[in-house]
């Protein structure tokens, strides 16, 4: 009976994987072979490799048998991580599995730990992170406080993610150390880092001093930011200018047309709101075309705007019966346009 040895031998792991210091694990590969019920077959030949070199058999032991084997560390230390190669060789066949084993620990207690300013009854504290993360990420501090005068420790944050912290409502009179422990997946650090010195919290409290900010200049001369546009405007009917302008103080608006200001005239209704400035011509004439100009005035300088108006006057059925026509200014009628 022939077989094909080829299609049915493969050695796998299933996952990467993450053991605790101290502890006991075992890690187990399989490798496929052909069915129990071919006689005679060839036994695998298993090989292993940590980090490229071969293993310490003293330090780790290995069992192997017909279709698995079994890598057994007693006591897992931070120096069994690595990268572990296991070879299977079936006659002429040869295959491969790779997995990366990360033992971790609890890390290492913070650097140092500084009292940076104590005011009131707050006391802001800033440490740096431990040099040992016990092979994990760091997830967070624990902060303790002590009475000096009893050196109980009693912990006021947990989980606290940050490397500075203020600790508030501390008791006025009393002095106090402080403490921080490093925390990752496996727990707390076994030491704490402590302050060298400690904080007294004055009956008298401490004064806090306000910041002086030199105070921002906002004042600003004139600027029109929508200027003018020239407008066409038909005779009889109510016609507006717009523009708007900035300024601080806020600058005083004077309209004037043909460079004469336009004031107390009837005709016209000037306002503004928030900066945007209208003139409203009242049934402009053919005589109300001109140049209309705003001009900006503050005590830091001025600012103008102009525009040309130009009044069209409606006449009906001049030329064709029942159909209008536009004449721009004072432009008169002829005998010649008849």
């Amino acid at each position: 009976m022939l077989y094909d040895l080829k299609k049915n031998f493969h050695c796998f792991f299933q996952d990467n994987f993450l053991f605790v210091a101290n502890a006991l694990f075992s890690l187990k590969s399989i490798y496929k072979l052909f069915p129990n019920f071919l006689q005679g077959r060839p036994r695998a030949k298993v090989s292993w490799q940590k980090n490229g070199s071969p293993i310490d058999k003293n330090q780790i032991n290995i069992r192997n048998t017909e279709n698995d084997t079994i890598i057994f560390i007693r006591k897992a230390e931070r120096s069994h991580s690595g990268e572990y190669d296991m070879k299977v060789e079936v006659e002429n066949l040869v295959d491969k599995a790779t997995i990366d084993i990360q033992i971790v620990d609890r890390p290492g207690p913070p650097e140092v730990v500084t009292i940076e300013d104590v005011w009131g009854e707050n006391v802001n504290l800033s440490w740096k992170p431990p040099k040992d993360d016990g092979n994990a990420a760091i997830t967070g501090y624990t902060i303790q406080k002590a009475d000096k005068k009893s050196m109980e420790w009693f912990t006021v944050i947990e989980h606290y993610h940050r490397t500075s912290a203020t600790i508030n409502e501390l008791v006025i009179g009393n002095e106090y150390y402080f403490r921080v422990f490093s925390e990752n997946m496996c727990g707390l650090s076994e030491d704490a880092t402590m302050t060298k010195e400690s904080a007294l919290i004055a009956k008298d409290g401490k004064v806090y001093k306000y910041p002086v900010y030199d105070d921002f200049d906002f004042t600003e001369r004139p600027l029109f930011t929508q200027p003018l546009v020239n407008t066409f405007a038909v005779a009889g009917y109510n016609a507006t200018l717009n523009c708007s302008v900035r300024g601080n103080p806020k600058p005083k608006i004077t309209w004037l047309k043909n460079k004469v200001a336009i004031l107390n005239d009837p005709r016209y209704r000037m306002f503004g709101n928030q900066g945007v400035c209208t003139l409203e011509i009242r049934k402009p004439s053919p005589y109300d075309g001109g140049t209309y100009t705003c001009r900006a005035v503050n005590e830091l300088g001025e600012a103008e705007v102009d525009c040309k108006l130009e009044v069209k006057v409606i006449y009906q059925g001049v030329i064709n019966p029942g159909e209008p026509i536009f004449m721009a200014g004072n432009k008169q009628l002829q005998n010649k346009d008849f």
